[in-house]
């Protein structure tokens, strides 16, 4: 479908934000803060939750003592100094990978379809690491129904999740899950047609707020996008579909 135009949209972070713990209820943490703050979501805004916090709520962690690495994780280990356990949960969590550069980053192809910098590992301290959500667009659609029956009002949900790209330094922030909104738009001008993979530019406008490592605000809203609601998820738009 054709997007409807959007000429100009506004942004914030949902903050102070409290420390998630395992078996936090994300959505009521969210709802917490709207009342603590004030906030009220509005119909039609599309909030945007980072992955980690959505990890840490459904226990994703794993223990690095847990994790015995294999020939080719203490290969790929001293090749890029990366700790082998990091390495072998990235090689478990993953399908096929390959080394940009001499020492670095490790691209995979993560099991449920997404290309990612360690498939999405992501270290917590010296003895630990998150995965990703089990299934992303099942965590966004239970977030949307959660945050849309206890504020009253329809929103849109995006789950963020920071990444790197093979051919340049620094991170970025793409989507892995979605609910209420569909993955891709449809431009068109002076003839042309283009699909955009459009909870991916959600995602990186909210990336400038939610930030790397430590910001603190790991969710953000915005507002006045114009969208096309759908539940087909991230999924849909893969080319590998898990």
């Amino acid at each position: 479908m054709t997007a409807a135009p959007t000429s100009g949209f506004s942004a914030f972070a949902l903050e102070p934000f409290p420390e998630v713990q395992p078996g936090d209820d994300l959505a009521g943490t969210i709802t917490g803060v709207l009342t603590r703050t004030s906030t009220e979501l509005q119909h039609g805004d599309i909030v945007v939750v980072a992955s980690k916090v959505v990890s840490v709520s459904e226990n994703r962690r794993v223990d690095l003592a847990t994790v015995t690495p294999g020939a080719e994780a203490l290969d790929l280990s001293a090749r890029t100094g990366k700790p082998a356990e990091v390495i072998q949960l990235v090689l478990n969590e993953s399908v096929s990978h390959f080394v940009a550069g001499g020492r670095g980053p490790i691209i995979a192809r993560h099991r449920l379809g997404f290309e990612l910098t360690s498939a999405g590992v992501d270290r917590d301290g010296p003895d630990g690491a998150w995965l990703l959500p089990s299934d992303p667009d099942t965590s966004a659609r239970a977030l949307r129904d959660a945050l849309t029956k206890a504020t009253g009002v329809p929103v849109a949900v995006v789950i963020a999740d920071s990444d790197g790209r093979a051919d340049r330094r620094g991170a970025t922030v793409i989507s892995i899950g979605a609910a209420g909104i569909s993955p891709l738009r449809t431009t068109q001008h002076a003839g042309k047609r283009q699909e955009e993979t459009f909870t991916d530019l959600i995602a990186a406008a909210a990336g400038i707020i939610l930030g790397q490592r430590g910001r603190g605000a790991p969710v953000a809203v915005l507002r006045g996008i114009a969208h096309t609601t759908g539940d087909e998820g991230v999924a849909a738009i893969l080319h590998h579909r898990p």
